[in-house]
């Protein structure tokens, strides 16, 4: 069993704890956050069981892997947080659009490493695809789960430029 089976029942109450890589932000925050309807953003640490409940999974970092019920979908895309421009977003898109169907269907978690960066900017996306406005996409994510989302500056300037139209 592992270590982290006594969190299976609150995901939401483990923090996730350290020094972000851009900026040197520090942190506190849940390993998952609820943002809005069956929008979950969060991090991941192997072993972990996901809550039944979940109906998809979207892992941006496949390295560390939940535990997931037998009804529960994950797909899995490999995505680094760099400083790099996101070459193509033609990916980002993709990952977004699917998750945002996914979002519409049942309670859905994206996660990465930490969930600060790429699963930010991947639900701020699906939050733009719905007609949401990045800057309150952003203020929102910010505000449910951490001030230091998206303290990558480039992925955060690319989700800005996500309303005007498709960032490719």
């Amino acid at each position: 069993m592992s270590s982290f089976e006594d969190l299976s029942a609150d995901l939401e109450s483990h923090h996730i704890e350290g020094y972000t890589v851009h900026g040197n932000i520090p942190f506190s925050i849940p390993l998952v956050s609820h943002i809005a309807g069956n929008l979950w953003t969060g991090g991941c640490r192997d072993g972990v069981e996901l809550p039944h409940d979940f109906a998809y999974v979207v892992s941006l970092y496949p390295w560390e892997r939940y535990v997931l019920g037998p009804d529960t979908e994950r797909v899995e895309r490999r995505m680094w947080d760099s400083d790099e421009p996101l070459g193509t977003g033609q990916q980002v898109y993709e990952i977004a659009g699917w998750s945002l169907a996914a979002i519409r269907d049942g309670k859905t978690l994206i996660h990465c490493q930490a969930g600060l960066n790429r699963s930010s900017l991947v639900a701020g996306l699906a939050m733009v695809l719905s007609g949401v406005p990045a800057a309150h996409a952003i203020e929102v994510l910010r505000e449910r789960r951490s001030q230091a989302v998206l303290c990558n500056r480039s992925f955060e300037d690319w989700l800005r430029r996500a309303d005007a139209g498709p960032v490719l």
